[in-house]
């Protein structure tokens, strides 16, 4: 599917003439199938249309609208309109473009935990949106117009058109085209998200996650569905890293659902045909969660006399499991508790540094290699006696007391490395028994993880919780304050190299405020670029 040529060869088409002023774009079709009532074919399909008009002989017009054909009895019905694209102008589409997003972000689900009053976004500024269309080739435009609009038309056919057309949508159009949204490395979505700003990237990669999210459910229920479009090679979602004033920044965007299964009650974290009511309420609030994750690192460069020295450290590690949806008013209780259950971050795991075979790098050197664990030792002697004129000896009695103390920590960090490039590793632990959440396995029949399981309860309050209230995680820089450091050669002054850096997060789920056997770790990984310039400054190190 290939919308964007389309509609960039539109102007200088030979087909536009008087007597034919509309041209269509198939977006899906479905083949002849017999009708339940009179066996008759049935045919149905989703387009496109751009009509041409003219404005007071003045500025060729075109418009664009989509059509419904087939459902419902109905042989053509219209669900959407677009604003007149003149064709006068350098960039005739970017009113096309702009009403796209700008509608995209309107209806975005934000998550369910947002308190800010001043959330609703304003109106886009056609600036970015402009700047993108016009630093990009559309070859490359192609693959992010048909992401939008895929997007967009997610909304009209959920929302705004019968119920059969959301199922035909899936199916026909989202299936097929899936590997749209396993971009990971689309540099034309990264930077309009940049030049848009954290607060509309938001709003698009929730609106991504809710979307694969009732594919994914779609395609679990429909064990058809399941065999037709197997899930992509790369993962859904997308992740993208900078370099901005000092930092190296990675930010991954994941439905839950789509992450790796490392590990679960019950058969491959599917949908089972057959499951009690309550569960199948748990694992589709489960289903409706996204992984948002701010990989943050601050590096520095020294020139002295005979190499560089470029050192980094953890400045901030911010997740976020955000719940997918809208907010509804729910009478019963105990749905409440079970809608919002949620994941939690069990480890995660940094990389950065050269690029593999990089020769340049002299040697990496560790803040630390493990972290030991504190221990306090107390000896208490106790010595009792008596004296005097006593007929037999004198007894004396003797007793020593000793106490250890240990101190665990809920997160365990540890850096390691693979070839030239350093590795943070931190790893959610039982503050009593220190058991690693990620890869522990309750035993059979133990009620939800016995104690292990309890300690986890109520993991959102009280003062010792290793999370936010909102369920999330922050690691600041003070909390690990330990840097790596690389020795470069002296020649590569004056260049920018490209250095790498990635990421994989684990999700757990156990039970909090609900009475469930049901536990399960996924994972995803990332892997980007980003710059390093070795440009001195007036001021050098010697």
């Amino acid at each position: 599917m290939d919308i964007w040529s389309w509609i960039c060869e539109l102007p200088n088409s030979d087909e536009w003439n008087q007597s034919n002023s509309q041209l269509t774009f198939t977006l899906a079709s479905s083949t002849p199938i017999p009708n339940k009532t009179n066996y008759s074919s049935q045919y149905q399909s989703i387009q496109l249309r751009a009509e041409r008009t003219s404005q007071l002989e003045v500025d060729d017009l075109i418009c664009f609208s989509v059509y419904l054909v087939g459902f419902n009895d109905d042989e053509k019905k219209a669900v959407w309109a677009s604003d007149a694209c003149p064709l006068s102008s350098e960039t005739p589409f970017l009113p096309l473009v702009l009403q796209l997003l700008q509608e995209i972000v309107s209806r975005s689900p934000t998550a369910q935990d947002s308190t800010c009053p001043r959330s609703q976004l304003q109106r886009l500024k056609p600036e970015p949106v402009s700047w993108i269309l016009d630093s990009h080739s559309p070859e490359s435009f192609s693959g992010f117009f048909n992401l939008v609009f895929l997007t967009r038309l997610f909304w009209i056919c959920a929302c705004d058109a019968p119920a059969d057309v959301g199922s035909f949508f899936f199916r026909s159009l989202l299936a097929p085209n899936i590997e749209t949204f396993a971009c990971r490395h689309a540099p034309v979505l990264r930077n309009f998200l940049v030049a848009v700003g954290t607060d509309v990237e938001l709003c698009f990669m929730r609106t991504f996650g809710y979307m694969l999210a009732k594919w994914l459910i779609l395609r679990d229920v429909e064990v058809g569905l399941r065999s037709l479009t197997p899930l992509p090679s790369k993962n859904l979602g997308f992740s993208y890293a900078v370099e901005s004033h000092g930092l190296w920044v990675l930010k991954g965007y994941a439905p839950v659902k789509s992450m790796q299964c490392m590990q679960s009650q019950g058969q491959k974290c599917i949908f089972p045909a057959v499951i009690e009511a309550k569960e199948s309420l748990l694992k589709y609030a489960l289903a409706h969660q996204q992984l948002e994750a701010v990989i943050q690192l601050e590096y520095t460069v020294q020139f002295h006399e005979n190499f560089i020295q470029v050192n980094a450290r953890v400045d901030n590690l911010r997740i976020h499991v955000a719940t997918l949806g809208f907010k509804k008013d729910i009478v019963n209780s105990d749905e409440d508790n079970f809608l919002n259950e949620k994941h939690f971050p069990s480890r995660i795991r940094v990389w950065v540094g050269p690029e593999v075979g990089a020769s340049y790098v002299g040697g990496l050197s560790l803040g630390r290699s493990t972290d030991n664990v504190e221990r306090e030792m107390e000896m208490q002697k106790t010595l009792k006696g008596s004296s005097g004129k006593l007929k037999k000896a004198p007894k004396v009695k003797a007793m020593a007391r000793m106490a250890t103390k240990s101190k665990i920590k809920n997160w365990r960090w540890d850096q390691d490395v693979d070839g030239n490039a350093a590795i943070f590793d931190a790893t959610l632990c039982d503050n009593t028994t220190g058991v690693e959440i990620a890869t522990w396995k309750p035993p059979r029949g133990g009620g939800g993880g016995g104690e292990i399981g309890l300690n986890l309860r109520r993991r959102y309050i009280g003062n010792g919780r290793p999370f936010t209230k909102s369920g999330g995680l922050i690691f600041a820089g003070e909390e690990y304050g330990e840097g790596v450091g690389w020795r470069v050669s002296k020649e590569m002054e004056g260049s920018v190299l490209k250095w790498r850096i990635g990421g994989q997060v684990w999700l757990s789920y156990w039970p909090n405020h609900v009475t469930t056997s049901y536990y399960e770790t996924r994972c995803i990984e990332w892997c980007d670029e980003v710059d390093l310039p070795l440009l001195p400054s007036k001021i050098t190190i010697s």
